[in-house]
């Protein structure tokens, strides 16, 4: 099977090392990005449309038709937000734009990054958890061939990326340390890249993946 993806969020480390993996792999044959800025990336796979307001998509709706993936990387931080405004850009946003993607291709496989702790139940302590917990809920409602909910935890960077956050950066070293005794929280962004492309092409048993389920389906 071969892919036509939409990329969100590649401006960012994560949708970044997720379309790297995707210009690199044989099973996709074309990548859209859509993003308020430029990825700075050239390939002959890619194409990216320039948008400011993802609540707002009916000027680029036609333009997101006949894909059968998406890589949905788009995330803004819980630090220092209430939760109104936390749920606006997180559920709002994405449920606004899957609906449309659900609509205009019946047939697309959508891949969310949601995160390790999101709350399924809706109704736990942490705002964030809950948020994610619910748009999680909801995507999978939605009426796409399938979805899967992907929830990394710690990823070690991909080597050459520039919107590697500062933190990872630091950090990555410990890498090799860590993975053999957290193997439930850690794992590396190009076996997420690798997921989210396998979960397309070949399924998974699971519609909700920890990081253990990343790790396996990346193989």
């Amino acid at each position: 099977m071969k892919i036509k993806a939409i990329v969100t969020g590649a401006s960012g480390m994560v949708g970044e090392g997720v379309l790297h993996e995707c210009l690199l792999h044989p099973d996709v044959e074309e990548v859209l990005v859509v993003g308020r800025r430029t990825a700075g990336v050239h390939h002959p796979k890619l194409k990216e449309i320039l948008h400011n307001n993802f609540f707002d998509l009916s000027p680029v709706k036609d333009q997101l038709r006949g894909y059968n993936a998406c890589f949905f990387c788009l995330g803004v931080s819980s630090v220092g937000m209430k939760e109104k405004e936390y749920h606006h850009l997180t559920y709002d946003l994405t449920m606004h734009m899957a609906t449309i993607l659900a609509d205009q291709n019946p047939g697309m496989t959508f891949c969310y990054v949601s995160g390790a702790g999101t709350d399924s139940t809706e109704h736990g302590k942490m705002m964030w958890a809950r948020v994610k917990g619910q748009t999680e809920n909801d995507l999978l409602r939605l009426p796409f061939k399938a979805a899967y909910m992907f929830r990394p935890g710690f990823m070690k960077p991909t080597k050459g990326l520039k919107n590697t956050l500062k933190a990872y950066k630091f950090i990555s070293w410990l890498y090799p340390v860590v993975r053999p005794l957290f193997p439930k929280y850690v794992s590396t962004l190009r076996e997420l890249g690798l997921a989210m492309i396998h979960a397309a092409t070949r399924g998974y048993e699971k519609q909700v993946l920890e990081v253990k389920d990343i790790v396996k389906l990346a193989q």
